[in-house]
């Protein structure tokens, strides 16, 4: 993870759909997951689609994931800023593929 690929596109779902068709593995996240981001599988080919501060995910893009996953909160926090939120997740993808090798 010392370098991440990062692309804009004019059609996000549409680009999310064809690499889906190329093998990767689509999480969203989303402050509504369906699981903690801990349960996800990092190790493959992933790309991580975060949802906005505000809205989370559109529910196209949530139907386009194969897994939806939150971060858990404590107290009165309901939410983390959004690269606070893919920071943390891609740190648990740093260090799952680290230890697979």
């Amino acid at each position: 993870l010392e370098h991440i690929k990062v692309s804009r596109v004019g059609n996000l779902n549409r680009t999310v759909e064809k690499l889906k068709e190329n093998g990767l593995t689509i999480v969203g996240l989303d402050a509504a997951g369906d699981s903690e981001y801990t349960q996800i599988d990092f190790t493959g080919p992933v790309l991580v689609v975060v949802g906005s501060e505000g809205k989370g995910l559109s529910r196209l893009m949530r139907d386009n994931c194969d897994q939806v996953a939150s971060i858990p909160m404590a107290g009165q926090i309901s939410s983390l800023n959004v690269s606070v939120s893919a920071a943390i997740v891609l740190y648990e993808a740093f260090n799952q593929r680290s230890k697979a090798g």
